[in-house]
């Protein structure tokens, strides 16, 4: 590690994990640790390229601590790292992705990494970027039929469309780009692998199961047919 090296801040109200955190991430980045929320906001400058950000804090949330954040202009990604299970109330959220605890060394380096990629992108981009992690945290936590009757996440999925739509002419020159690529196809396979596929299952009920059930006694039928077929054939030579 150089002492230009990117410098991230773990928020983390339990010491002992906000200290792993560090120890996972010092051999690449430079890393303060702050043990609470208002203590976040005292270590906070400009010089911060990444927050990772526990939500449920006893002085002072996540949440707050991500408004007050975004209202002083740091230009920084934050990635909240908390045990709170995703609701579509983070959607409105202005944070950059959003990690499950537990976490292992490996998906929060990523994490690190990714985030500091984003960074060189502008702010559509970004903001592409931030709703694709919404979109995937929800769609892991979420059953087809609650996404469905979502209101805020009908409408996330229209933005990204939206943006998708206004990114197209700048996808030429991000397109040798590991990580845009990636997220493209991330996009393009969740499109492919729709959250809405079990609910048309339920709603074709019996009527389906029954068609496959056809479907099956046919195939055993003709496998059955072309057995006999073939043992007539060896009796005939």
């Amino acid at each position: 590690m150089t002492d230009d090296a990117p410098l991230v801040l773990v928020v983390e109200d339990e010491p002992d994990l906000a200290d792993l955190y560090a120890t996972w991430l010092r051999n690449e980045y430079r890393v303060r640790t702050a043990y609470g929320g208002r203590e976040a906001l005292e270590s906070l400058d400009d010089e911060v390229s990444v927050v990772l950000l526990d939500r449920r804090m006893p002085d002072l949330s996540g949440d707050e601590v991500l408004t007050a954040i975004r209202e002083r202009g740091i230009d920084c990604r934050v990635a909240m790292v908390t045990a709170v299970e995703p609701d579509f109330d983070i959607i409105a959220m202005g944070f950059d992705d959003y990690l499950v605890k537990p976490v292992t060394k490996e998906a929060l380096g990523e994490t690190v990494s990714a985030l500091l990629t984003r960074s060189a992108y502008d702010e559509g981009v970004r903001e592409m970027f931030s709703l694709a992690s919404k979109k995937a945290v929800l769609e892991s936590e979420k059953g087809g039929a609650e996404l469905q009757g979502s209101e805020e996440y009908g409408e996330l999925d229209a933005r990204l469309a939206e943006l998708g739509g206004e990114l197209d002419e700048t996808v030429g020159p991000l397109d040798d780009h590991d990580s845009f690529v990636d997220l493209m196809r991330d996009i393009e396979r969740d499109e492919a692998d729709d959250p809405f596929d079990d609910v048309d299952a339920d709603a074709d009920g019996p009527a389906g199961a029954d068609a496959n059930n056809a479907d099956a006694i046919d195939s055993d039928t003709l496998e059955a047919e072309e057995d006999d077929a073939e043992r007539g054939d060896a009796r005939d030579d």
